[in-house]
Order: structure tokens, then C-alpha cells, then sequence
């Protein structure tokens, strides 16, 4: 079994130091200048000895020369005499090393040459002898210290033991840095806690029981699958899943992130690749999950102009063989996760490697729902909370974004001082995620302003005329992030979009601009988002959905997301200019319908505007007192029903509607 922790070279490291250090000491008195007493003498006469040390113990004296002395004998010293950790001693080391016989015999000669020369500088001193044993263990005891110092504070990091940076693992750094979790890692993430992704449930749920129990389907001749690939929007609970996966499973479960993989050094990702396989096999049966996997998996040969030899696609091609090669282990499933299928290698993608691919969609009604019983466990909520009133107000949101939600009411109620988060703290926290923050302090002209009014109401009257335009749900022209004015819509939840429907939404996308027109008799530059909207919305009806009577019935759209590789377009010059033809002329048919609906509204579309202007913020309540009940209810027709009952029609794109907002 690979414990993941390489050869530590630090033991050898200071076993060749401590040998080193003692080595130099034991020979240091070998090294050392001796000196006989006729040249101690010779020397002290011509005055260039500056201290005699003398320990009467030992029959010993340390000698020190003068500045001009040392400075000549060091040019005639060899370097070589030096030892290495000569730089840390503590003490001045004497220049020589005097042994002289009998002490009394030495002092009397010393004494009588510096009477016959007053001017030699000489001091003598008394000290007590050194124990070469004592100043050895002392030193030894500094230095291991020191290097003890060296392996808990640098070492250890440098071999992973202090955090994974981009420094760690210097000399392990091949190996995988997979975070492993297994029977003593509790993972409190369980099934319980995934809300809604009912089929992507039970698939991973069959893998998980697969692992537990193998002989109930291999005794039926079936395989364990080889890999799960989670596909789906941000925000829609991928990674989540494979948490839930990790809790339930009683297996390993190796976790890791694709740019894991990515490093400087050549040659490493193949190699931490390799490290990982053959850590889940020794763990088999076990999971691995890869988050993120574009970041390896993008298919290779494409915008590539290093060259052939490209550190990603080794990394890729070592996954491969991995996965579906000779010796691989059957008992070892890999779970990756991505937004961005599209861009993945086609052998990544075939059965054998990652045999089922599961979609991970934005949450519908009931699953948002559900969602929010699970975010809504943890926060103090006031009584009249109606959840399904909730779930209807975030068409299109993501796990993570209702999540936001949650946590953002929160944090309005307790900024209001509330007790609990009441229905006003969502709808608050709703509006600023979609619009922004509020900026009630910002200077706008008061003709501006009314510019802004009839802008939004434009908007507001025709959804609130045509058939299948989204339901409004309220209007304001306090200015919010980089918008003067906002209309929130309710888009209604459908899978297919007729031609007709997506006429009336631009139509109403259209009002603003129209509006402006009809009243002032000019227009502005507060229609950017819109005019944006609705030329996405043109180019799509005619060169992706085929809604086109002259361009007819074809698609351009390329779903495999190869045509951003290319530098050329799928239609001649010719279709070009056809197709910009009918964009302009789908466009200006709306908005020649939006003027003509504005003119024979036009008393309605100025009461709106003036109680726009007078409240700043109106609801569906004040459009409903000029207009009265709107003719087209979407609930009064049909709902949408979360059944199988629909599964003939397959699984179309869905088309997005208008955004919940309007910008001006």
C-alpha cells in the first residue's frame, strides 16, 4: 500500500552533518597551530604577541597575536585549515597553542623578557582549563537544535507536511494530492441533504449500491460502470452530489480537483495520475471524483500551438489508459463533474470510460421547493412563510443561487432589526440579487427621471397586453446597480417556445424604446440591455431555431462546440447578409407593433407613468386598477405537470425567456 509520503531525506541529510561536525572537531587539534616555547619566546620578544591565556591546570596557554601578526600569518595560512562550522563558534579561537613544562620556570623567563623590553604590549591571564569533551557536547547540542528547528519549521512543509502551495511537495511531487475519505473521515453530507435531482440520484445511488453489493449484479453477467460524468449548469449541485456519494458509500473515496493535475514541471501530471489509480486500487473497491475535469479533459489537438508535446494532453492520455486499459481494475468507479461537456475529448466521453452521462438541470417548481425546505431548516422563519410562493418567485435559479437567497433575506431581516425573516426580507433579497443594490442617493434630473417612468411603463403595458409575454410582477425607477429602472417579470416555466410567443416577448422587450418615442418624440441610450436582448433573441429565431419563413428550416448551431475552433462561418456571404436582413426585419416589425400598441394605450400608459412617478415602485396590484384583469393568465390555462406524461417530446432545448428584468 502507498502511503503518499515519499522518501524523507532529512535523516540522511543530518547523519552526513553530524559526522561532518565531528569529524572537523576531532581533528581540530591536529589542524590547530602548535607552538614549542623557544618560538613563544622568539615571538614575545619581537613583540607580536597581544595575550597569553594560561591554564595552570592543563600545562596549556592560548595565544593571541597582534592585528599585524595575524594579518601575516594569514597570508601564509592555508583555507583548507579552516573548519566549516568555524564561523558559529562562540569564543575567539587562539592564533596558537602554547605547552610549556613547568609554570613557574615559564612565568619567571616571561617576566624577565618584558623587563628587559617595556615596550612589548603582552598581557598574561589566568583561566580555567577547557574539557575538550563538555565544549564538544555543547556545541553538538547547539547544532541539533538547529537543525531540529530546520525540519519542523522548513523541511516538513517543503515535504507536504505543512499545506499543499505551490512550493509543497518538493520532493514528493509526482505523487497525487487526492484528499481521501474513508470509513474514519465522517462526511455528514448524505442523499437526505441533495433536494430535488431525482434522476441523477437514483443513478449515482446505483453505483454506490453496486459497490456495496457487486454480486447482485454481477451474478446477472452486468459490469460495474466505469465512470459517471456529472454535466449541468453552475450552481445545480454537482459537486454536491458527490459528497452525498461519499457519505453514503462505505468505500474510499478520493477526492481532488482537475487542476490538481497541473504543475510546472513536465512530466507530473501523468505522473500524480498514475500515483492515484494505483492508490484506489489498493484501496479497491473505491471512488475517485474529479472536479472540474475540463481543465484535463479538453479535447486535445484543438488551439494547441505549442506543439505536440503539450503537458495537458499527456496528463489526458495517462487518464485514458487509466480508465480503460490494459490491467485496469474493475473495482475502482471515477465520478468527474463539469459545465462544459462540450469541450471534452471524445475518447474521454465514450462507453467504457465514463459509461453514463448525467444532466444536472436548473431545478424546476416542485424541486425548488424542496430546495428551499432544506436551506430553510437552519433560519428562524416568521409563520405565514409560504414556500411554494417562494419557489414560484426564483424561475431559473440554481441550488446555489436559492441558497443566496437564504442566506441573503437573512441577513436583510437582522439588518432591519426583524425577529424573524418575514416574506419581505426574500422578496428584498430576491430584487437584489437579480437588480442590485439600491442606490436611492443617486442624483438623477427630474426630466430624466420621467424619461426613466415611461420607459419602465412602456415595458409594463405591453406584457400586460399581449398574449404570451411574461406576466408582470413589479416595476420600479429607483436606480439599482447600473440600471435607472427595473421591471421583474414571472417567466412562465414551459420546455417549447412558439414562434409567436417569443414575437410577443420581443414585442414587450420593445416597449421601453417605443415608449419613448410616443411620448417624447425621440430616443435615448437607457435601451442598451434591450436592444442586446432582442438581437440575441432575432439571431436566435433565425439561425439556430429555423422560426425563419426566407431562411427556412435550418440550424447553424453547433452543439459539439467545435465552430469556435474555426475561422470561418457555416454560410456563404450571400446568407450572411439575408440573415441580417430578416434580424433587422423581425426587430422593426415589433417595434413599428409595439409603437402602434402604445399610441392606442396612450392615456393608460401616462396614468401608469405618473403613479410610477409618484410611488417609484408599483405591483401588479396598481396595473390591474388601469387596465383591469389581464385577459391572458398562464395559470388559469394549464400548469406544468412533473410527470413522464410528456417524455414523447424528448429532451429540447429549452428556450430562455425574458429575464426577470428589464435594465434601463
Amino acid at each position: 500500500m502507498n502511503n503518499n509520503k515519499g522518501f524523507n531525506w532529512f535523516f540522511p541529510i543530518l547523519i552526513a552533518a553530524v559526522l561532518l561536525f565531528f569529524f572537523t572537531n576531532m581533528n581540530s587539534d591536529s589542524g590547530s597551530n602548535s607552538l614549542d616555547e623557544e618560538g613563544f619566546y622568539q615571538m614575545l620578544q619581537q613583540g607580536k604577541i597581544q595575550d597569553v591565556m594560561i591554564y595552570k591546570d592543563t600545562e596549556k596557554a592560548d595565544v593571541f597575536l597582534t592585528k599585524a601578526a595575524k594579518t601575516e600569518l594569514a597570508n601564509k595560512q592555508v583555507a583548507k585549515d579552516k573548519s566549516p562550522f568555524s564561523t558559529f563558534d562562540f569564543a575567539p579561537k587562539p592564533d596558537y597553542t602554547l605547552s610549556f613544562g613547568d609554570l613557574q620556570l615559564f612565568l619567571e623567563k616571561f617576566d624577565k623578557i618584558k623587563q628587559e623590553n617595556p615596550a612589548i604590549p603582552t598581557k598574561k591571564d589566568y583561566g580555567i582549563g577547557k574539557n575538550p569533551m563538555t565544549e564538544l557536547l555543547f556545541t553538538a547540542v547547539f547544532w541539533l537544535a538547529i537543525m531540529a528547528l530546520f525540519y519542523f519549521v522548513i523541511f516538513r512543509k517543503m515535504m507536504g507536511g505543512g499545506g499543499g502551495g505551490p512550493g509543497g511537495q518538493i520532493f514528493s511531487i509526482g505523487k497525487s494530492r487526492a484528499k481521501l475519505f474513508d470509513e474514519k473521515e465522517k462526511v455528514q453530507v448524505t442523499f437526505k441533504d441533495v433536494a430535488g435531482l431525482e434522476g441523477a440520484k437514483e443513478e449515482v445511488q446505483e453505483v454506490v449500491d453496486f459497490l456495496k453489493n457487486s454480486e447482485k449484479y454481477t451474478k446477472l453477467g452486468g459490469k460495474i460502470p466505469k465512470g459517471v460524468l456529472l454535466v449541468g449548469p453552475p450552481g445545480t449541485g454537482k459537486t454536491l452530489l458527490a459528497k452525498a456519494v461519499a457519505g453514503e458509500a462505505k468505500v474510499p473515496f478520493f477526492s481532488l480537483s482537475g487542476s490538481d493535475f497541473v504543475e510546472m514541471f513536465v512530466g507530473v501530471g501523468a505522473s500524480r495520475v498514475r500515483d492515484l489509480f494505483a492508490q484506489a486500487k489498493a484501496k479497491s473497491p473505491a471512488i475517485i471524483f474529479i472536479d472540474e475535469i475540463d481543465a484535463i479533459g479538453r479535447a486535445r489537438g484543438k488551439g494547441n500551438f505549442t506543439g505536440g508535446n503539450d503537458e495537458r494532453e499527456n496528463t489526458l492520455n495517462q487518464l485514458l489508459t487509466e480508465m480503460d486499459g490494459f490491467g485496469t481494475d474493475t473495482n475502482v468507479i471515477v465520478m468527474a463533474a463539469t459545465n462544459r461537456a462540450d469541450i471534452l475529448d471524445k475518447a474521454l466521453m465514450r462507453a467504457g470510460r465514463f459509461d453514463r452521462s448525467i444532466y444536472v438541470d436548473l431545478p424546476e417548481l416542485h424541486e425548488r421547493k424542496e430546495i428551499f425546505n432544506v436551506h430553510l431548516a437552519k433560519i428562524k422563519l416568521d409563520e405565514n412563510i409560504d414556500r411554494e410562493f417562494l419557489a414560484k418567485q426564483t424561475p431559473g435559479f440554481s441550488g446555489a443561487d436559492i441558497a443566496n437567497v437564504c442566506n441573503e433575506a437573512a441577513l436583510i431581516a437582522a439588518r432591519n432589526g426583524h425577529e424573524s425573516v418575514n416574506k419581505q426580507d426574500f422578496l428584498d433579497a430576491v430584487d437584489r440579487i437579480i437588480g442590485g443594490l439600491e442606490k436611492k442617493n443617486k442624483a438623477i434630473k427630474p426630466s430624466e427621471k420621467r424619461r426613466v417612468a415611461y420607459h419602465e411603463a412602456g415595458h409594463a403595458t405591453i406584457s400586460w397586453l399581449v398574449e404570451h409575454a411574461a406576466p408582470l410582477l413589479k416595476v420600479t425607477i429607483v436606480p439599482r446597480g447600473r440600471s435607472l429602472g427595473a421591471a421583474w417579470y414571472l417567466p412562465e416555466e414551459r420546455q417549447l417556445t412558439t414562434t409567436e410567443q417569443m414575437y410577443d416577448e420581443l414585442c414587450a422587450t420593445l416597449g421601453g424604446r417605443a415608449a419613448e418615442q410616443t411620448i417624447f418624440g425621440n430616443i435615448s441610450t437607457g435601451a442598451l440591455s434591450d436592444l442586446e436582448r432582442v438581437t440575441k433573441q432575432a439571431q436566435a429565431m433565425v439561425t439556430i431555431y429555423g422560426l425563419n419563413d426566407k431562411i427556412g428550416n435550418i440550424s447553424y448551431y453547433d452543439s459539439s462546440g467545435q465552430s469556435e475552433y474555426s475561422f470561418g462561418k457555416p454560410y456563404s456571404e450571400q446568407t450572411a447578409k439575408m440573415i441580417d436582413e430578416e434580424i433587422s426585419k423581425i426587430i422593426e416589425t415589433q417595434y413599428q407593433r409595439a409603437l402602434e400598441i402604445l399610441a392606442s394605450n396612450k392615456d393608460k400608459l401616462d396614468a401608469l407613468a405618473n403613479k410610477l412617478l409618484e410611488k417609484e415602485v408599483i405591483f401588479r396590484e396598481d396595473l390591474e386598477e388601469i387596465f383591469g384583469k389581464r385577459a391572458w393568465d398562464p395559470e388559469l390555462t394549464e400548469r406544468p405537470v412533473s410527470n413522464t406524461q410528456d417524455s414523447e417530446n424528448g429532451s429540447p432545448e429549452t428556450v430562455l425567456g425574458p429575464e426577470t428584468n428589464t435594465q434601463l
